[in-house]
């Protein structure tokens, strides 16, 4: 069995309207440096966005989060953030901002495998 290594996650959230302060959590970004994991996995409700949203451009926001994601993934299609190094991109997903994509605090825990991790949060904070 392998050994437990440290990993970092956050929940991203969509924040419609900024100053109202209400949002929906629709994925999780999770890095492990140990194992040189940055992944993230969202699932957006759309009925829950126009709720609290509404005339918010869905598609919009899908692209915003696609855009998260091909950071995470890194290379050459993924701009200039997504060249920096696995721990700079996180740090740049994670950082505090007042837009209509935001994460969480960043959280820790411990894992064996940090793609079980993500799917567990995601459906824990998520689902």
């Amino acid at each position: 069995m392998q050994g437990k290594v440290l990993f970092e996650y956050a929940v991203i959230r969509i924040v419609p309207r900024v100053e109202r302060e209400e949002f929906i959590n629709v994925g999780v970004i999770l890095y492990c440096k140990e194992r040189k994991f940055l992944q993230a996995v969202f699932t957006l409700d759309e009925e829950k966005l126009r709720v609290i949203g509404p005339g918010t451009d869905v598609q919009e926001v899908r692209d915003y989060l696609r855009a998260f994601e091909q950071i995470c993934c890194g290379g050459a299609k993924s701009g200039p953030i997504g060249q920096l190094e696995v721990a700079l991109r996180f740090r740049w997903l994670t950082a505090t901002r007042s837009t209509i994509l935001q994460t969480s605090r960043v959280h820790t825990g411990f894992c064996s495998d940090p793609e079980f991790a993500l799917q567990r949060l995601h459906a824990q904070l998520v689902l």
